[in-house]
């Protein structure tokens, strides 16, 4: 008994190989929706600092608390979460991980007994220190496709949309 010849069994479109129609529909898509187009930037920017890092002693998430308890004072980890748009339950897990390498102080606030107060200590500033050398390269990487008129021009109109006042 012959048997039919195997013809091959229809595949995923997602396993098929791109024929750029996906690669067009964004194109597409992007020019007529912006907000989809920095969605997108913003993961490929978050992505590519996040691998570059990814053996460093701090995470992203850290550096920012950081960074942002040095520039503001003791903030609660709500401010912190609302401000740096990092989830609360993800940031519970970032200042413990700094609490623990003795980087901040988590006391219970002055103002408000419910919520803690996260205080940069001095190991928190020299750590920030490092940090902030190790970024300069990252983001130089991470930007490189952009001509530095073109980052100054993305900084300019990403800081309109945040209706932030114009940088100095």
């Amino acid at each position: 008994m012959a048997t039919a010849p195997r013809t091959s069994r229809p595949s995923s479109p997602s396993r098929a190989d791109d024929t750029g129609q996906r690669r067009r529909y964004f194109a597409a898509l992007t020019r007529e929706r912006p907000d989809v187009a920095l969605c997108r930037a913003t993961t490929l920017v978050a992505r590519s600092i996040d691998a570059q890092l990814a053996d460093g002693p701090l995470t992203v998430a850290q550096h920012l608390v950081l960074k942002m308890l040095d520039a503001v004072g003791s903030c609660s980890q709500q401010e912190l979460s609302e401000q740096l748009r990092i989830d609360r339950s993800v940031m519970v897990g970032c200042v413990d991980g700094l609490e623990d390498a003795g980087l901040v102080l988590r006391e219970r606030h002055p103002l408000d007994r419910r919520a803690y107060a996260v205080t940069l200590t001095a190991e928190g500033r020299t750590a920030l220190a490092e940090a902030e050398l190790a970024m300069a390269p990252v983001l130089e990487r991470t930007f490189a496709p952009l001509t530095p008129q073109e980052r100054q021009t993305l900084i300019s109109l990403t800081r309109k949309l945040l209706a932030l006042p114009p940088a100095d």
